[in-house]
């Protein structure tokens, strides 16, 4: 990984990080001068905020010899960061508002308490109702005709990106996506990036691999890298797809009976790795389009270049559709397709909102989904 761009990278976030925990201390603060339980509190907020942090830090340093709970509960409150940010602001420009019509003042002991206990409870019932949500994945189904010629009338194709496996989720979830696959008995499987988080060590010490081999025991899978495997470095986590019956396809093809699968190394990669990947004509050079042709590139950026490469079929994920509403407005503002199906020209278009979850395991707004496709003539 390269240091510069990362650290740039960890500054920023470091510095939004510690803003917004400002403006929440300055917001919770009334609770903590309380004379009986503020001092708790308080202890309890820091704890809470510092958490992640220092789980991710500690994760970099020993791998997952870490306690997970640091990196689970952590990851958890950088959810209520948000929404209590959101509420605090809200409570700041409706207060004015309020004061005036009803000629009363907010700030006044004990309605300021009041007001921050319940956006507390608000928050957490927000963040619960999201923790469903991103524990129950939907089956997404599609189904692409074409003139071209398949291996068979119809082929079944299941689709799964970003599943982030790693400290926060792990084997009982991946056990729970294989055995969704395997009642819907595909022709193959692709994997269309970040299935890993960060550091692979949670992954091994949980025998993730076994799931992963089970799986490729019974259908063939194709898997590409996203932006997440590179972080902490891509080698390892390739090695370990391969080692469990996995194909992993780093700017190359594989080309099956009338049916063309093409993997894109990330386009991230060349700023955490130096790896510059391949372009797409580059990648078409022996490429027979007469075939049925599927390009798996994790983040759905320039479709157009797909399109005019008369790509068939071009998957991709990435977005997760910000996982956590507003965040949405950024990734439509960002993508052209930040979920679901777009036909550009001949070229078809999925964008997956993904399996899993980055950071906290909580969808607002949007539901974490395994992608059935069907072929056919």
């Amino acid at each position: 990984m390269k240091m510069l761009p990362f650290l740039i990278f960890l500054i920023t976030i470091l510095g939004i990080y510690t803003l917004t925990h400002s403006f929440l201390y300055y917001q919770t603060r009334p609770i903590f001068q309380l004379s009986t339980y503020g001092a708790y509190l308080k202890l309890t907020f820091w704890i809470l905020v510092l958490a992640y942090p220092a789980g991710r830090f500690a994760e970099f340093l020993f791998g997952g010899a870490i306690p997970e709970w640091t990196v689970k509960i952590g990851s958890v409150w950088l959810a209520f960061m948000l929404y209590l940010t959101l509420l605090f602001l809200l409570f700041l420009i409706a207060s004015p508002i309020v004061e005036y019509i009803w000629q009363i003042n907010l700030k006044t002991f004990p309605i300021r308490i009041y007001i921050i206990v319940g956006t507390y409870l608000i928050t957490s019932l927000i963040v619960f109702c999201g923790y469903l949500n991103a524990r129950y994945p939907i089956n997404t189904y599609l189904t692409i005709k074409t003139h071209k010629n398949l291996v068979k009338d119809t082929l079944k194709i299941v689709a799964v990106s970003d599943i982030h496996l790693g400290t926060i989720i792990g084997r009982e979830t991946l056990q729970r996506m294989a055995k969704t696959i395997q009642q819907h008995e595909p022709d193959l499987v692709l994997l269309v990036g970040d299935i890993f988080d960060e550091d692979i060590a949670p992954v091994i010490n949980g025998n993730v691999g076994e799931v992963f081999h089970s799986l490729s025991q019974k259908f063939p899978i194709y898997a590409i890298t996203g932006n997440h495997e590179f972080i902490r470095g891509a080698n390892p986590k390739i090695e370990f797809l391969r080692n469990h019956g996995i194909t992993v396809l780093l700017d190359t093809s594989i080309n099956l009976p009338n049916l063309n699968i093409i993997g894109r190394i990330d386009r991230q990669s060349v700023l955490m790795s130096g790896q510059a990947r391949k372009s797409l004509p580059e990648l078409l050079k022996e490429i027979d389009l007469n075939k049925f042709t599927i390009l798996l590139d994790h983040q759905p950026y320039n479709l157009k270049e797909s399109a005019d490469a008369r790509i068939d079929l071009q998957l991709s994920g990435h977005t997760h559709h910000g996982q956590l509403w507003p965040l949405n407005a950024i990734t439509n503002a960002i993508f052209e397709v930040s979920r679901g199906y777009k036909k550009i020209a001949e070229t078809h278009f999925y964008v997956s909102t993904g399996y899993g979850t980055w950071g906290p395991r909580v969808r607002i707004g949007n539901k974490p989904e395994i992608v059935f496709i069907t072929l056919t003539n």
